[in-house]
């Protein structure tokens, strides 16, 4: 059976993108998921002189591991200004530091959702064009807008939007 990991990129405990993402891993069929949080890899703020003096964090080095582990990614970014959180920045900055190839080529669907109406879309847009260069394989992507109107009871309650989700998880399941 294939294992697949997902994470929210927030370390809030009532973090909008976790349910996002915990609902999109639900849906990924003949998988194993394990599901993540940020608050459970926390790493110092990243410099040149901390990794000189201390090395590489060793939660950095867990989560490159359990990314080296998975046969693909489901991440869901939270937006703050536009970009990605401090948390998820500063994980990331570290982990590319232990693997420059971060993302090991698996595939990844990548998503955001925000209580507004462009769902994340700022954030999005950067990790496409940044993920890449660290060896993602974004096989899909899927922003979920105005998330307190269409997500309830642990689930897309707008139909359209559903099956837009459904369409990018069958494109994941077939990469897999």
């Amino acid at each position: 059976m294939k294992h697949i990991i997902a994470f929210a990129g927030s370390n809030s405990k009532q973090s909008i993108n976790n349910k996002l993402v915990s609902y999109a891993a639900s849906l990924v069929e003949n998988t194993e998921a394990t599901i993540l949080n940020l608050n459970d890899f926390e790493v110092p703020l990243y410099s040149v002189d901390h990794e000189a003096e201390s090395g590489l964090p060793e939660n950095a080095i867990r989560m490159v591991e359990a990314i080296k582990n998975s046969d693909g990614i489901l991440i869901s970014l939270a937006e703050h200004n536009g970009a990605y959180t401090a948390v998820f920045k500063n994980l990331f900055d570290w982990m590319s530091r232990v693997e420059p190839k971060t993302f090991q080529g698996k595939p990844m669907l990548l998503m955001a959702t925000s209580p507004g109406p462009r769902g994340g879309l700022s954030v999005l847009e950067i990790a496409k064009d940044r993920f890449p260069r660290h060896e993602a394989n974004i096989v899909g992507t899927f922003s979920l807008p105005s998330f307190y109107e269409n997500f309830t009871e642990d689930k897309i309650n707008n139909m359209e939007l559903n099956s837009q989700l459904l369409k990018e998880v069958k494109l994941f399941e077939a990469i897999l």
